[in-house]
């Protein structure tokens, strides 16, 4: 052990017997200033914790005047204190009196001290109080003094984080780090979720911060660099990253910043100074999200704040030997999951029986996860900024899927109005679970199907409960993606067999599996695209691997046997994809007549319209199909070239809009020539007012996820369809501007009292 480091290990030592010891709140607090003060050779130490209104209250001293405790507060910018709060940084001073700064507090008694050095407590990189130490006689403190003070700080934060604290401000209310959080983001899946916090990458805490030997110490932090480096590395080359997309950008800033020689630099001058290997990353990351917090108004500069977050404790966890996740493990009761980012097949890997709830920093409703969300009934928001780094795991939270809110320790009050609502929600479910058998037809007598999607056999008892008239769009790939590795035929042909016989003779519309993008599968090698979303995915994967699609398209044929086969093939470009699939379909049912001894089953083949370039091939594009199904997510985001991953722009566009709607009729005019079926399935099906405004252009099938048929039922038994289709004829021909077809709409459903 080196000298050097005797004096902080020694207080450390002490500080943490302090915190075990089953003493108040109040008493260990003060005792933690004595230590700190007789370790520093200081006459004074002050805690000063940040409150919930943003002012910095005196929480403990030794040397000051005890009266002043929990009475002296400072606003953040206001005197010394507030001065370090505000920057973030040390302030180390041999008369406190001559900065401009300086505040005096006559009831703290502080006119006799003289040096003053105050560092910042920060935990996660988050401004939490202010400690300081005085002394009677002028002096500038020397550099390790203001090195052990700022590891003794990443002790109090601790201390200042635990919840034994509530109740001791003078001001009555709570601490910042514990106080209610609200966050406004983007609706991802309906619903309403009441539960405590699990983090996707659980946060990693640090308790040994003194090195006992540096050159180990280095060892380590260089041992760790270099295997952080290689794992971003061999990552960026698997198959399940090659695709691109959201998880590969968060990868490439990464590499970027692992990369970073000023970055590993300031860890191993932080060793140097006599910190152990994780402390050292904990504090440089303290006090780099603390500098950059500062412009994170910024776009840019929240990006790589959170990079940045983000790195640190992937270091963290290779410094410690601990996994990056655990999605196999046992999830607390009512687990609300919060996450920056998220794959759809990250979140199938969790155990659902206890999941009740989805938070993302990131992400879009048309996303994928946002899609898988919905498919489980999960309750989800988006856009939730800076929610990772302020929630604690076991916090309570509310998520309300409806508005888009999630409110991160509640108070009583919300607590109770989110029951409330709750309890409305029901009694609205229940009128829902009522009117399912009820036939879907309009107030003027137009029937419309309204399906469901799905993509696990878990969505099948949703059936009856939703009262939906078939399945109108089954993801395939779902399987594939929860698998480990390739799903065998027999294992195909037996999902597909149960799928059928829980739809009990309901139509079930197959979709042929849809990988690529950002749905990727772990044991399927792809080569990095530039823009994944427009590559090698969906047919065009599957016309590349023939074995891929006549082992799905035989376990289907196998298993419809004397039941209707409806499949579609999604992303056609040209209709020569389509006749390709075509043929590859009749080629196994040859195969499939003349070795199984099976007939072929009714057979209906369709084509999904989500590449533009069908618009200008629709005559043709019905001659070749029996039926077509518009994939609006897709759809929209390339008619208005915007990734509907990237959660800036996703929502840039309105999706209920003359120009796309445009598009829209046009394929129901064809359809309509052609005496051919179209229905849609997306995002926009199951939107009650999006939905009016399909109906509205000629839409009679339309799919959804099981929560929305109710809604979307109960809107079209109230909505005049005919008087709605002479409106849209008008509204589409003049494109209207202001208010737009949504305004347009809105007024149409409240002059007819059609519930949206």
């Amino acid at each position: 052990m080196s000298g050097a480091n005797a004096g902080p290990r020694l207080l450390l030592r002490s500080l943490r017997a302090t915190m075990a010891e089953p003493i108040g709140a109040q008493e260990r607090l003060d005792k933690v200033a004595s230590l700190i003060a007789s370790n520093m050779v200081a006459e004074v130490c002050s805690i000063y914790a940040l409150r919930a209104d943003r002012a910095l209250e005196l929480y403990a001293t030794e040397g000051l005047n005890r009266d002043a405790v929990h009475q002296t507060t400072l606003r953040i910018g206001e005197g010394l204190v507030g001065l370090i709060a505000s920057d973030a940084r040390p302030l180390n001073l041999p008369e406190a009196r001559n900065h401009p700064q300086f505040a005096y507090r006559p009831e703290t008694g502080e006119d006799l001290y003289h040096s003053f050095l105050g560092v910042p407590i920060l935990r996660a990189g988050r401004l939490v109080g202010v400690l300081v130490v005085q002394n009677a006689t002028q002096r500038s403190y020397a550099e390790d003094e203001v090195e052990a003070l700022q590891t003794t700080a990443m002790v109090i934060a601790e201390v200042l984080a635990s919840a034994e604290l509530g109740g001791l401000s003078g001001a009555g209310g709570d601490l910042d780090i514990r106080q209610a959080c609200h966050f406004s983001g983007t609706s991802l899946s309906e619903g309403i979720g009441l539960g405590t916090v699990v983090l996707h990458e659980p946060r990693v805490i640090v308790t040994e911060l003194i090195a006992e030997d540096i050159a180990t110490e280095l060892r380590r932090l260089d041992a760790a660099i270099a295997s952080l480096r290689l794992s971003v590395d061999d990552m960026l080359a698997r198959g399940d990253m090659a695709a691109g997309g959201a998880h590969r950008e968060v990868l490439e800033a990464y590499r970027m910043f692992a990369n970073d020689q000023g970055w590993a630099r300031r860890i191993k001058e932080a060793v140097q100074s006599g910190l152990t290997a994780e402390a050292a990353v904990e504090r440089v990351h303290n006090q780099t999200r603390a500098r950059m917090k500062r412009q994170a108004n910024e776009p840019y500069m929240l990006d790589r704040l959170h990079d940045f977050e983000d790195l640190a404790n992937r270091l963290l966890r290779v410094l410690m030997g601990r996994p990056q996740s655990d999605m196999s493990a046992e999830l607390p009761e009512n687990a609300i999951l919060i996450a920056r980012t998220m794959g759809a097949a990250e979140l199938l890997d969790y155990n659902r029986s206890n999941l009740r709830g989805l938070v993302l920093e990131e992400s879009a409703p048309t996303s994928h996860v946002s899609i898988v969300a919905r498919a489980l009934g999960l309750p989800s928001v988006g856009r939730a900024i800076d929610v990772v780094a302020l929630a604690e795991a076991g916090d309570d939270i509310i998520i309300d899927g409806d508005a888009g809110e999630v409110h991160l320790r509640p108070t009583p009050e919300i607590v109770h109005s989110y029951g409330e609502k709750v309890r409305f929600r029901a009694r609205r479910m229940e009128r829902f679970r009522a009117n399912r058998n009820l036939p879907s037809i309009s107030k003027d007598g137009v029937h419309v199907d309204l399906l469901m999607n799905a993509g696990l056999l878990v969505d099948m008892d949703h059936l009856e409960e939703a009262g939906a008239a078939g399945i109108g769009l089954f993801r395939t790939e779902l399987q594939f993606m929860v698998a480990s590795s390739f799903p065998k035929m027999a294992e195909q042909q037996a999902l597909y067999e149960q799928v059928l016989d829980h739809a009990k003779g309901k139509p079930v519309t197959f979709r042929s599996i849809d990988v690529g993008g950002d749905k990727v599968l772990p044991y399927l090698r792809m080569d990095v695209e530039e823009n994944p979303a427009m590559g090698w995915r969906a047919i065009r994967l599957g016309l590349d691997r023939p074995g891929l699609m006549r082992a799905q398209i035989r376990a289907l044929l196998l298993a419809a046997r004397d039941n209707e086969l409806r499949l579609m093939f999604p992303m056609i470009t040209e209709i020569s994809e389509l006749r390709k699939a075509r043929l590859a379909v009749e080629r196994e049912i040859d195969h499939v007549r003349r070795h199984y001894d099976v007939p072929p089953p009714k057979l209906q083949l369709g084509a999904m319209l989500e590449v533009p370039a069908l618009l200008y091939q629709l005559d043709e594009l019905f001659d070749v199909a029996d039926f077509v199904s518009v994939g609006s997510n897709d759809l929209l985001q390339f008619m208005t070239a915007s990734d509907r991953g990237n959660s800036r722009v996703a929502e840039r566009f309105d999706s209920i809009g003359c120009p796309y709607f445009r598009a829209l009729k046009q394929a129901c005019d064809a359809a309509g020539r052609a005496g051919k079926s179209i229905s849609l399935c997306g995002d926009l099906a199951g939107r009650p007012l999006a939905a009016m405004g399909l109906i509205g252009i000629g839409f009679r099938q339309i799919s959804m996820s099981p929560a929305q048929i109710g809604p979307v039922k109960e809107m079209l038994r109230a909505l005049p369809v005919e008087t709605l289709q002479l409106k849209f004829t008008e509204w589409l021909t003049d494109g209207p501007e202001n208010p737009g077809l949504r305004g347009l709409l809105e007024d149409f459903a409240k002059t007819h009292q059609v519930p949206y």
